[in-house]
């Protein structure tokens, strides 16, 4: 075996374990979830973090998102006189994938990175050791509350974003194309029927619960150093973007099979 084909495998075998390792972790955070009632101050602590410091680029993410696809589509619907179209357009790509996909994309940047510096910290520092060796389990103290917070705040985010986003492409649509804004409003909420309002609303929640946990999880793993914390916030954002992107994938499939 070579120098090259022995890397692969070290590597291989590195990231089979770290799934485990995860998979553990993910099942500590089950186990121990109806203890959350002892944590409620930590829980809440984190949902204000990540609200107030997520809302504004959650806010200009999604009005930004909105105004660029009402434009893409209203001038590809302008060549077949359609551009009463451009209302659904919007209103369905930002409640069923937009809205929810940069919504978990910025809070994997945003909290993910938040969550792994933070917990890596403490790791260096051996505050981690510590709660220990006090006899508490840092998943119950430390991850719990986090996956807590994000799965109640990333919902009402994505829902800033979503309103936001048609919001910005119903204004930049009646500058453009003079589409009345009544009819665009009308039109873009009497559209959508209960599985797209589900998609929306189930997106977010599922995104949240693995931003959380794999930020958390690399924070957890960090050893040596600052410049390993510096990596494994990389990993955990990077990690987590693509998780968001296959899972969207995924439920996407799935909900249009079935629904």
């Amino acid at each position: 075996m070579n120098e090259d084909e022995s890397t692969i495998k070290v590597s291989f075998t590195e990231k089979i374990q770290k799934l485990q390792d995860y998979s553990l972790m993910v099942a500590d955070v089950f186990r121990l979830s109806p203890s959350i009632g002892k944590n409620r101050a930590s829980v809440l602590s984190e949902m204000y973090l990540i609200g107030t410091q997520a809302v504004f680029l959650v806010l200009v993410g999604g009005l930004f998102t909105g105004v660029i696809l009402a434009i893409e589509t209203g001038h590809n619907l302008e060549k077949f006189g359609a551009t009463l179209m451009i209302s659904r357009t919007v209103s369905y790509g930002m409640i069923r994938e937009l809205g929810p996909a940069i919504t978990g994309l910025l809070l994997a940047a945003r909290t993910g990175a938040k969550n792994t510096s933070e917990i890596g910290a403490m790791q260096l520092s051996e505050q981690i050791d510590a709660l220990k060796a006090f006899g508490l389990n840092p998943v119950e103290k430390l991850v719990i509350p986090r996956v807590f917070a994000a799965l109640i705040m990333f919902l009402p985010l994505t829902m800033i974003a979503d309103m936001a986003g048609i919001l910005g492409g119903m204004f930049i649509t009646n500058m453009t194309f003079n589409i009345d804004l009544a009819y665009f409003w009308n039109t873009a909420i009497h559209i959508l029927q209960f599985k797209d309002i589900f998609v929306g609303a189930f997106k977010p929640i599922l995104f949240s619960f693995f931003i959380a946990s794999i930020s958390c999880f690399y924070g957890l793993i960090t050893r040596g150093g600052t410049t390993n914390l510096g990596k494994n916030a990389i990993h955990s954002v990077v990690t987590s973007s693509m998780v968001v992107i296959l899972l969207d994938f995924i439920f996407t499939k799935v909900v249009w099979e079935i629904m």
